[in-house]
């Protein structure tokens, strides 16, 4: 693995441990509260989308960038954005879809207006009460099997 490769990977390591952060999470969770009311699911988008995607994306790429540059000296938020726009194809997971969210207006309304569809009970909020339990045999279950 290239050395870039490798730093890239750390800083998102770093990157999935911020957005694990109580802190992160409440400053995310204010966004979604204050302007879910806001969005609609209509093609035309309202001037007022824009800075609100605006006040986000510095809010959300300081909070990140503060972060990493305690962790990492030196660090680069240009750098790390041209290398996610560079890897764009070949990123998949939560983390990327989270950074795509403060980069991407086109997934920032996405965001809302899932978070709105969930506030306005469109769909279930399945944020809390999953859980995940182990399967149990029973010795009759072996005997049969």
């Amino acid at each position: 693995m290239a050395a870039s490769e490798e730093a890239f990977d750390v800083i998102i390591g770093h990157i999935e441990d911020i957005l694990m952060e109580p802190k992160f999470q409440e400053t995310q969770q204010y966004f979604l509260e204050k302007y879910w009311r806001e969005f609609d699911s209509i093609e035309e988008n309202k001037l007022v989308y824009m800075d609100i995607f605006e006040e986000y994306h510095k809010a959300i790429e300081s909070y990140i960038e503060e972060s990493l540059k305690r962790i990492i000296p030196g660090f680069s938020m240009e750098s790390l954005v041209k290398q996610l726009s560079d890897r764009s194809p070949e990123l998949d997971g939560e983390v990327f879809e989270i950074l795509e969210t403060f980069t991407d207006f086109l997934a920032f309304k996405e965001m809302i207006l899932d978070y709105r569809a969930m506030k306005e009970g469109k769909v279930q909020d399945l944020s809390s009460g999953i859980s995940i339990t182990p399967m149990r045999f029973s010795e009759s279950d072996d005997n049969e099997g």
